[in-house]
């Protein structure tokens, strides 16, 4: 077995090192206030309903402009829209690169934005959109002049979306959908939504749910407010639907498929979001040793107490075999159809999930009161890697995932 990283993928990170060094760090540098300790304050429009500031999204969105002139972004994508065709292991080498070199504008946690774009609604397009949808959508998307925002948890349901309360019911030619979804992320600022419902099929089942694709100014679209969260600011939005009409060439994929897109869009960023907990849970370990080799209590420095090696020794030794576990699941990822791999991809994302929670919680420990503060950047790291523990399913229905797998292997 070669455990050696692709050279090919290792060049490129030096690449996109000095490309951060060059076009992201100066900019990053003029707009301070959004990355030091008033990072939240000053990314979130408080009296507009806690949603981004303008200011802000126009600094990701110059991020993005620079990073696909230079070839960056799209890197992932498939090489008739422009991109590298990227795998996913590579994809998970550098996320978890990015990560690792701390907080910045080349890979921003509270969005998800980053010089290496992961576009998985995108991606769900260009498998199975209708050659129009694609005209249509995917060259806006990627740029940003079509934002599409993805519609499936409910107030009453989250990860047991097939019981779903949504439906469309087909009426002149099209659908009448009414419902509300809860979470629906993208909406701050969304073009479009793609809204999941039922047309038909019994509860609790995944056939008979179709994705619709709905532009925001339909008659019928209420988006009531965005939830207050603990890491701000919010793009989570309550949106209700209230005899909202769409034709059938709204329908994305086919009548009664949806569920296949929400899979599909889940395995992408469940594995991306694996190697980003592992990057960014290893920067809060490297900083720790790094604070405790060179703080001095006692006259002597603060690395030379058990107390402080052990719970980092322990956490570095499992950032080793996530890693291990991360990059064979993104591996898999590239040799199989997702739905066959869902359980690899479940053990990464929630035990990495879980580890950088452990990780930012310890960092802030080892560093004492100044790791308590918003000058340090644990905090922000807890707080947003925190979220990961539920959404795209929570690590209780990711590890029932799993056990389905270790089970069904000795039934009789």
């Amino acid at each position: 077995m070669d455990f050696t990283i692709p050279r090919e993928i290792s060049d490129y990170i030096g690449v996109l090192d000095a490309f951060i060094e060059k076009e992201i760090k100066p900019l990053e540098e003029e707009n301070i206030r959004f990355f030091d300790h008033r990072r939240e304050y000053e990314r979130t429009d408080w009296e507009n309903g806690g949603r981004p500031k303008e200011e802000w999204e126009e600094l990701l969105a110059e991020m993005k402009r620079r990073a696909d002139k230079a070839g960056h972004l799209r890197w992932a994508l498939p090489t008739d829209i422009g991109g590298s065709a990227g795998s996913n292991l590579g994809m998970a080498i550098i996320r978890e690169h990015l990560a690792h070199r701390g907080l910045g504008l080349h890979n921003d946690l509270q969005n998800e934005s980053s010089i290496v774009g992961n576009f998985p609604v995108a991606m769900i397009f260009h498998a199975v959109a209708s050659p129009e949808q694609k005209k249509e959508f995917i060259e806006d998307m990627i740029t940003g002049r079509k934002r599409v925002a993805f519609g499936v948890t409910e107030p009453n349901h989250g990860s047991d979306a097939t019981y779903m309360e949504t439906t469309a019911v087909q009426k002149d030619g099209g659908w009448l959908i009414n419902g509300t979804k809860r979470w629906n992320s993208g909406m701050s600022n969304a073009s479009h939504d793609v809204v999941f419902a039922r047309t038909s099929g019994d509860v609790g089942r995944p056939k008979g749910i179709t994705a619709f694709i709905v532009p925001v100014e339909t008659p019928g679209v209420d988006i009531a407010y965005m939830h207050w969260t603990f890491n701000m600011p919010s793009d989570h939005a309550e949106v209700h639907f209230r005899d909202v009409w769409v034709p059938d060439s709204a329908i994305l994929h086919e009548e009664g498929r949806g569920l296949e897109c929400a899979q599909a869009f889940f395995h992408e960023n469940r594995i991306r979001q694996a190697a980003s907990s592992l990057g960014a849970g290893q920067y809060c370990v490297d900083e720790a040793v790094q604070w405790a080799n060179k703080r001095v209590t006692w006259g002597k420095p603060l690395s030379a107490n058990q107390a402080i090696q052990w719970p980092l020794a322990e956490l570095n030794t499992e950032a080793e075999m996530l890693r291990n576990l991360v990059y064979k699941s993104a591996w898999h990822l590239d040799q199989a159809h997702h739905m066959e791999v869902t359980h690899w991809v479940a053990m990464a994302n929630y035990r990495a999930n879980r580890f950088v929670c452990e990780a930012a919680d310890r960092a802030m420990q080892v560093h004492g009161g100044m790791g308590y503060t918003r000058y340090k950047p644990f905090e922000h790291i807890y707080r947003h890697h925190r979220r990961y523990r539920i959404t795209e399913g929570t690590e209780e229905i990711q590890i029932r995932k799993v056990a389905h797998d270790l089970f069904k292997k000795f039934r009789d």
